[in-house]
């Protein structure tokens, strides 16, 4: 059994794997250490992966791509009708709200959820891993980014399941960094905490967190990001820029071609790394449309000025991150540019400037989050042996809670949880009810939130109560922003009170109408229960009676859809199977004949 962590981009995927000498990262069939991202569509088959890649020219209208930008989101979203613009497959709105993609297969019409793309493509990668490694896998730990909401978290979590996984944790992608980053490290100064700032420019967003080092600790003081700013943006400015060359010049519209705009995309991305160590680069497509070959020329100076916006905008999130961490630019120590859209020259130039220190690339800027999910994974893991390291993550929205009546408690929007708070973590209310009651969570600061982001979480049930009631009784319920940074109500109970009420004397103000919040948070135990507030004599024992909850996740699968999801991708898996099966026995028997043949005209 080995124990993997998934690094799940826009674009690109990397597993990492837990050994006995460290964390390695594991080759995929053609022994490149980047998957790409992509699922297609044959005829009788499915491609993922590599193979995904390679059909995406021939077959763009059937070849999924870019399925992160997807998981969770609406379709009216004006972000998301931005990014289907941009991608050649068909989609339409599901009943929910939510996005359906749809496509031809099998010879028929299909609409896959893109939570079932994510599936597919996780249990690819757990094939790699699988039959790189030799041996099962089952335990994971998968990198997020720190913007996502509940619902993007949960659809992340059911893919995996689907996919015959068991996720330890869901982390943050800049946590992972630092987690890889901080722990093999033996020279951070003595005598105080060493502040670093890591800027991950990955394909389709920009993460930015300020983490605190010292000896076998680190804390996550802030996160901050800009969800639509990535490496695709810079793509997209040399798309822009040959297109209107090519219009002008062979009178030819990419963009009309979904054929031609997929190679257009695939060039310019490549030019970009050219131009990242060159001073000028040219573009050569044969054959990009109407029987015409391209050619263009840019030097990087021009480059940058066409980017001068994008590049602008990165600065952004590193000033949040650091006035949220409390903390001034003299204070920060060293400064670490990861992430696959981070090799622009142009973003060492912004950021020396705005730190006034120049950015450090001592770690691998592409497989470090797989690295530190992988090694999170052995930390959880009860087969490895890790040495203790204390990881503080903090999560970056505010989430309140409500009844029909108001906010749970008096703080600001009903603020339980809030922003920069450590998770996981653990609040437990005290309430006077008499029957079934309804809790609402919510983001309480829609301004923390990515645009059009949805502020309703989930709402709880909890009832009915284990025995008829004629007054209001204590109920206590365990609220939990778990490990994962999903809200759950862990459990409630009822506390049946034995004592005789003439003897019982409970301390005015201590119980509301409404509820009592602890005065700290133990992620671990129920230390932080209050204890009761009263003086008693001859109070009998209480008993705690167990009260039924019932969880509704705005836009998350249901049951019935977790399973039929599940039984789908088994029949996708079993038609693979049996076609490359049959791919094989074709192979054997061609294979035959050409050898008897050689032995009968011999």
């Amino acid at each position: 059994m080995s124990v993997i962590g998934f690094d799940i981009g826009n674009e690109n995927c990397v597993i990492g794997v837990a050994k006995q000498r460290g964390i390695d990262v594991v080759l995929n069939d053609e022994s490149n250490r980047e998957t790409p991202g992509i699922v297609s569509f044959g005829d009788k088959q499915r491609f993922i992966g590599v193979a995904g890649a390679a059909s995406a020219t021939m077959n763009p209208k059937s070849t999924i791509s870019q399925v992160k930008r997807l998981i969770g989101r609406m379709f009216r979203e004006s972000s998301v009708q931005d990014d289907l613009r941009l991608l050649p497959f068909q989609t339409s709105e599901a009943p929910d709200g939510g996005i359906l993609i749809n496509l031809r297969y099998l010879d028929e019409w299909q609409a896959f959820k893109p939570v079932q793309i994510l599936a597919m493509l996780i249990g690819h990668l757990k094939y790699v891993a699988e039959k790189s490694l030799g041996v099962m896998v089952s335990d994971c730990v998968i990198g997020v980014p720190s913007y996502f909401t509940e619902l993007q978290r949960r659809e992340y979590f059911s893919a995996a399941e689907i996919a015959g996984l068991k996720p330890l944790r869901l982390m943050h992608d800049c946590t992972a960094t630092a987690l890889g980053y901080g722990i093999y490290k033996n020279d951070f100064q003595s005598g105080g905490a060493t502040n670093v700032v890591f800027v991950d420019v990955g394909h389709c967003d920009t993460q930015v967190a300020v983490v605190s080092f010292e000896p076998g600790h680190m804390k996550i003081l802030s996160h901050a990001f800009d969800s639509n700013l990535g490496g695709r943006d810079f793509d997209e400015v040399l798309v822009r820029y040959f297109a209107g060359q090519f219009k002008e010049q062979y009178k030819i519209d990419v963009y009309s071609s979904p054929r031609a705009i997929v190679r257009l995309r695939a060039a310019c991305e490549k030019l970009k790394k050219v131009l990242s160590a060159n001073a000028e680069a040219p573009l050569n497509i044969e054959c990009l449309m109407d029987e015409k070959d391209v050619k263009g020329f840019i030097k990087r100076d021009d480059f940058e000025k066409l980017s001068s916006q994008l590049l602008e905008r990165i600065t952004i999130p590193c000033r949040q991150a650091v006035l949220n961490s409390g903390l001034t630019v003299e204070k920060i120590h060293t400064i670490e540019l990861v992430g696959s859209g981070s090799r622009v020259p142009a973003m060492t130039k912004v950021l020396s400037s705005l730190f006034s220190k120049e950015p450090s690339r001592t770690i691998n800027a592409s497989e470090c989050v797989a690295r530190g999910c992988a090694l999170q994974c052995a930390m959880l893991s009860p087969i490895f042996r890790v040495r203790d390291y204390e990881v503080e993550d903090s999560f970056p929205y505010s989430i309140g809670f409500a009844f029909q009546e108001g906010p749970v408690c008096s703080l600001p929007n009903g603020m339980l949880f809030p922003k920069g708070h450590p998770f996981p973590s653990i609040k437990m209310l005290t309430l006077n009810r008499a029957t079934t009651f309804h809790m609402e969570a919510y983001y309480s600061n829609e301004d923390e939130l990515p645009p059009c982001s949805p502020t309703k979480i989930s709402r709880f049930t909890i009832g009915p109560f284990p025995a008829s009631h004629a007054k209001k009784v204590k109920v206590k319920v365990r609220v939990q922003l778990n490990l994962h940074g999903i809200i759950t109500v862990e459990s409630a109970s009822v506390i049946e009170d034995h004592a005789d009420d003439s003897q019982v004397k409970v301390n005015a103000g201590v119980y509301s109408e409404d509820m009592e919040l602890p005065n700290h948070d133990t992620p671990s135990s129920e230390n932080n229960v209050h204890p009761e507030h009263s003086s008693s004599v001859f109070r009998k024992p209480n008993r705690r009676l167990d009260i039924h909850i019932t969880e509704n996740v705005n836009g998350a699968l249901t049951a019935e859809e977790f399973f039929l999801a599940k039984e789908k991708e088994l029949q996708l898996v079993q038609q693979d199977v049996n076609m490359e099966q049959t791919k094989e026995l074709k192979n054997s028997l061609e294979s035959y004949v050409y050898d008897t043949r050689n032995k009968v005209f011999c």
